[in-house]
């Protein structure tokens, strides 16, 4: 009950201002990468009661297809790119199709891998940080930028799905993560001055940990507290529609506060307590 609880404070249930969204969205073409599980899942799922044009990309089809069912239920359209976007080819594949639409109005960069592993069990897995950063930094800046023509063609918009680790201080165990997702978004945020010459709005959203099919593989986040996966699909699009160039929880000026003035204490003892079963 308590968990419960805090859990409504720390990640308070929003709701969508459904003419708003309307507005913004009505008769558009959106892309969303990582579609067929968790946040993007719930996100077309909530764009597809708009009359809009949903693009999925993600691995799995079956799963696409089956989404792409209630997309059009709800009375929407869906085209769906099934690809593996570690695989080069594919990658390459995936903008080409992309590039066939006529025009891209949102591009939701939200496919992305987590991993949490200590520095000693890590030792033999520099895969880890290639794979990380593949996908994390390098095949999102590879789509947009191919894609950016299209994007400011139809004065688009793209949203940069992100995490609240990206704003912290490095954290021990999660160092291929967090440094794959802070690249992307120092790059992100690097050209919205450029974007916003041609026409094209840039927005990023940080998300807290939010209860997805990524964390389930860790025990240590069993009992944690985290957002449900459909209020972060209602925070992206309540971002959609309202000015602002970014979003984060309530609270996330706290932890950025800490990690600013307790910078000599998190360096000096961050490290003691480390398990090397992380």
């Amino acid at each position: 009950m308590f968990r419960r609880l805090l859990e409504s404070v720390l990640f308070p249930h929003k709701k969508i201002n459904k003419t708003r969204l309307n507005n913004a969205i009505n008769g558009k073409t959106i892309v969303v990468t990582g579609a067929s599980f968790g946040i993007g899942s719930e996100l077309c799922l909530l764009l597809s009661h708009y009359n809009v044009h949903l693009v999925l990309v993600a691995r799995t089809r079956s799963v696409m297809e089956e989404l792409a069912q209630k997309i059009e239920a709800n009375g929407s359209t869906a085209a769906i790119i099934a690809a593996d976007l570690y695989d080069d080819e594919q990658i390459e594949q995936t903008i080409n199709q992309l590039l066939q639409l006529e025009r891209i109005d949102y591009f939701i960069s939200n496919a992305g891998k987590s991993i949490m592993r200590s520095l000693a069990r890590s030792l033999d897995r520099y895969h880890d940080i290639t794979r990380t950063n593949a996908l994390n930094y390098l095949t999102p800046a590879r789509m947009i930028l191919a894609l950016t023509p299209l994007l400011a063609k139809s004065k688009g918009t793209v949203i940069n799905v992100s995490s609240m680790i990206v704003l912290l201080l490095p954290a021990p165990m999660w160092c291929a993560y967090q440094a794959s997702k802070t690249a992307f978004d120092n790059w992100f945020r690097g050209n919205w001055a450029e974007w916003k010459h041609m026409g094209i709005t840039a927005k990023s959203i940080y998300y807290p940990l939010v209860k997805t099919r990524m964390i389930a593989p860790n025990p240590k986040y069993a009992n944690a507290l985290a957002m449900e996966a459909d209020q972060a699909a209602i925070r992206i699009c309540r971002l959609i529609y309202r000015n602002k160039p970014a979003q984060k929880p309530w609270w996330g000026v706290a932890p950025q506060a800490a990690s600013f003035f307790g910078k000599r204490l998190w360096n000096k003892y961050s490290y003691v307590k480390v398990s090397s079963k992380g």
